[in-house]
């Protein structure tokens, strides 16, 4: 049996409390230990699952704990980074919430810090520890598509309520930081190509915030058109169109909680074979993936499936869609 990572989180975001939290208790070779948050009220819904959790209001005196190895920081994303920082500097491996960053160059302090100490620290991109995306992966650097001609995606939810802190700017919020690392970031990472300009924006604020962002780019080798939104109702796809088939996947990003996760493959001659890859829980594969990576050392931490410089990458392009937007 190799060694069990033990966690703390700070912060009791309900995105903790629903996804990440119950993932860390259930993934192998990780043991979810204490929560540190301001509101002892918040922790219940914690405790609800692990009983044995022990619940702090000193997020200071969670990182001195000698009994906590690694750290999930879901906090706002203005917060991402000071803490992340923190952290390592305490001694912990670092999982944070995305986007890591405010900004492509705050991700390099946490880089040679990472390279500094040896820890582990990355961005909490879950999408890329699902199957389905190695098998998308897989088909793309293959040639089952021939020549990648464009790419297409769409990311929205409805969310009006303006105390939240993704309508919040001070808090960093706006689709494009929320989901538009889903959208950018996806194609990145599947492609293994960069985009080399940003072509057109179309984005409406309100409060300033981006609640609707429509992108155009160039990659090196295809066009790319990408939607995200916070005042449409919920949905999301990505198709790869090439010159010799069609990929489309239905919930690339919310997998199974959006709906089936299903790939539809069109090959030149319009024949339609469909994958699907069932109940698979993306978010404890990616605390399975991270505990296996800390116990393997520093050496394998390159291997990642999402490193500190997948994630700069992403959000140098978020960086660049923000600059070439003329509002």
């Amino acid at each position: 049996m190799g060694k069990t990572i033990r966690w703390g989180i700070l912060g009791a975001a309900n995105f903790a409390k629903t996804s990440m939290a119950p993932a860390i208790h259930a993934a192998k070779g990780a043991k979810l230990v204490a929560l540190a948050t301001s509101s002892r009220e918040k922790a219940e819904g914690f405790q609800a699952f692990c009983p044995e959790l022990d619940v702090m209001t000193d997020y200071d005196a969670l990182l001195a704990r000698d009994d906590i190895d690694a750290v999930y920081i879901p906090l706002p994303n203005h917060l991402h980074v000071p803490w992340a920082i923190k952290a390592m500097k305490a001694g912990k491996h670092v999982l944070v919430e995305k986007p890591v960053a405010m900004a492509a160059e705050e991700i390099d302090e946490l880089i040679a810090l990472r390279d500094d100490t040896g820890l582990l620290c990355a961005e909490a991109y879950m999408i890329v520890h699902h199957p389905q995306w190695a098998r998308a992966k897989e088909i793309l650097s293959g040639g089952r598509l021939g020549e990648l001609a464009h790419v297409d995606t769409f990311f929205s939810y409805n969310n009006p309520e303006m105390g939240n802190i993704r309508n919040r700017p001070e808090t960093g919020g706006g689709s494009i930081r929320d989901i538009g690392v889903y959208t950018y970031g996806s194609t990145r990472w599947a492609t293994g190509q960069e985009p080399r300009e940003i072509t057109h924006t179309n984005i409406r604020y309100e409060n300033d915030v981006d609640v609707f962002a429509e992108v155009n780019a160039n990659f090196e080798s295809f066009s790319y058109h990408a939607i995200t939104s916070m005042r449409i109702n919920i949905s999301q796809s990505i198709t790869f169109y090439g010159d010799a088939g069609v990929l489309r996947m239905d919930a690339p990003f919310n997998a199974e909680l959006f709906g089936p996760t299903q790939m539809h493959l069109i090959d030149a001659k319009g024949r339609e074979t469909v994958e699907y890859f069932g109940d698979v829980n993306q978010y404890v594969l990616q605390v399975e993936n991270f505990c296996a990576a800390v116990v393997s050392g520093q050496e394998a931490h390159a291997d990642y499936p999402w490193t500190l410089e997948n994630a700069r990458g992403t959000q140098s392009m978020i960086d660049r869609i923000f600059t070439t937007d003329k509002r």
